[in-house]
């Protein structure tokens, strides 16, 4: 069973955020009569130029460009600093879908708000592929919270998204079969830099002393790399960016800050900062300096062309942003000497 076809079943069909969202896109009328006259079934084979695929969120597109390279033209719907739990897709985004010869999204609910649109688009025939589909049946590797939702962040642990980079390379040479090799070469070939990745965020956290191994965040976004890489994680707010923040959660947080002498807190590009500045303020009253230690990047990457703007690229800022914080050790300019600050 597929991503698709668990929308409304075991844990999705218990989760009110997706019911939510359902509702949310079909009140979108447009989208649905845009979609609606396109049910004939769409081969699944390329032509001999270029074809295009669209992914949802950044992480996703950079592997299709890996995985692809001048065999497809790839694009992300979802910019950078945008939050994927909240956005709601546009009339332009149906027609991005509609052009597109293949579909990439994460699944997990990360694109909640998309989940009507994704289903209709399936149902044209198109390939409508989710990176996290095999990697739900592969053991316990998913993570739940205390109410059985899937955590959708597993590009925070790079041995997910080697697992994920591989479905990408499945699903292009099961579109493009003549290809294969070609998909498979690639994909092996940024496996590689994936796996120097990995070890690099696992040498900069053992640096950090382990009493300082504490990630404190604007949401829930690093369960996968808390397990990955040995640090405790604590949120202000849930999985989603959805769920409210109460002053008790504040006020339990800046108690535990001070408690611990925790060093620093840290901001997330696709989520508001006003959350991590009350903790700075509630444990500054409290006598104990708290420091922002750096802005992360959860559920978005960075700036389009830059080095941060690659998948590669984020995790290696991430690692070196709370290695430094942290009173760890990291190059100031990364694993790879190009982040930028």
């Amino acid at each position: 069973m597929n991503m698709i076809e668990l929308v409304g079943s075991r844990r999705f069909g218990r989760t009110r955020m997706m019911s939510a969202a359902i509702a949310a896109v079909f009140a979108t009328t447009a989208l649905g009569v845009l979609l609606s006259g396109c049910q004939k079934p769409i081969e699944n084979h390329a032509s001999a130029g270029p074809y295009n695929v669209v992914a949802t969120v950044g992480m996703i597109a950079d592997i299709v460009r890996n995985v692809a390279g001048e065999r497809a033209n790839v694009s992300g719907m979802i910019g950078e600093g945008v939050d994927p739990h909240l956005y709601k897709p546009n009339t332009s985004d149906v027609k991005a879908l509609q052009a597109a010869d293949v579909v990439f999204y994460n699944g997990l609910m990360l694109e909640g708000k998309m989940a009507d649109v994704l289903v209709r688009v399936a149902r044209t025939g198109k390939p409508v592929h989710a990176v996290t589909d095999a990697i739900v049946d592969q053991g316990n590797y998913v993570l739940t919270n205390k109410d059985e939702h899937y955590d959708p962040h597993v590009w925070m642990d790079v041995q997910g998204w080697i697992r994920a980079t591989q479905v990408v390379a499945d699903a292009l040479a099961e579109y493009d079969a003549a290809q294969a090799d070609h998909y498979q070469q690639n994909a092996e070939s940024y496996i590689a830099k994936l796996e120097k990745l990995d070890a690099y965020a696992k040498e900069t956290v053992n640096s950090i002393p382990e009493s300082k191994r504490v990630l404190v965040t604007a949401h829930d976004a690093f369960n996968y790399t808390a397990r990955a890489y040995g640090l405790s994680v604590k949120a202000i707010q849930g999985l989603s960016t959805e769920s409210e923040a109460g002053v008790k959660d504040i006020e339990n947080l800046v108690a535990f800050l001070v408690e611990h002498d925790i060093p620093a807190v840290f901001v997330e590009s696709s989520v508001s900062d006003k959350n991590v500045r009350a903790l700075v303020e509630g444990a500054k009253a409290r006598g104990h300096e708290v420091t922002v230690g750096g802005e992360l990047y959860s559920d978005a990457m960075g700036g389009s062309g830059t080095y941060e703007g690659t998948y590669i690229g984020m995790i290696d800022h991430n690692m070196t942003t709370i290695a430094r914080a942290l009173g760890g050790k990291a190059p100031e300019k990364g694993m790879n000497g190009k982040l930028s600050n």
